[in-house]
């Protein structure tokens, strides 16, 4: 089943927001990691300044729903503008699915980020549509106990 969790962009505030979140809707973070354990790519190095800054975080709300999160990495090119820094993230089934999905709803708009495998261990990319929704596809094969 697909499921569709809303993901929030902050500009340094991130995990703040998420310890408030956190003690509002109780519960335990599922992922939680600071950019300074991103493995670097292109000869770049996490500067000190963005390195305590949160990479992704996941608050489970819900059996099927979590809010999620990062703070931008303005070192990169980023920077967060309020009233843009929401995606829909879309959690298929399998590769297939996700591909498919990546590619419909991109259709006309822009690539940020084609599919690809991630050092996270998830199948992952990211676009805005043609209507200026952003969107992240993230396929993650399911831990069997």
């Amino acid at each position: 089943m697909v499921t569709v969790n809303s993901y929030i962009t902050y500009n340094g505030n991130c995990e703040e927001a998420f310890l408030f979140y956190k003690s509002v809707f109780g519960g335990q973070f599922s992922y939680f990691e600071r950019f300074k354990a991103m493995p670097m790519q292109e000869g770049k190095t996490c500067p000190p300044a963005d390195a305590e800054k949160i990479m992704h975080v996941s608050l489970p709300i819900s059996k099927e729903t979590a809010i999620m999160g990062s703070d931008s990495f303005e070192s990169f090119g980023t920077k967060t503008i309020f009233g843009n820094n929401f995606s829909l993230l879309v959690n298929p089934d399998n590769k297939e699915e996700a591909d498919k999905l990546f590619h419909a709803l991109s259709a006309g708009g822009k690539v940020e980020m084609p599919m690809e495998d991630t050092f996270w261990g998830a199948y992952f990319g990211t676009f805005t549509d043609k209507f200026g929704v952003n969107w992240m596809v993230n396929f993650e094969e399911k831990q069997v106990n």
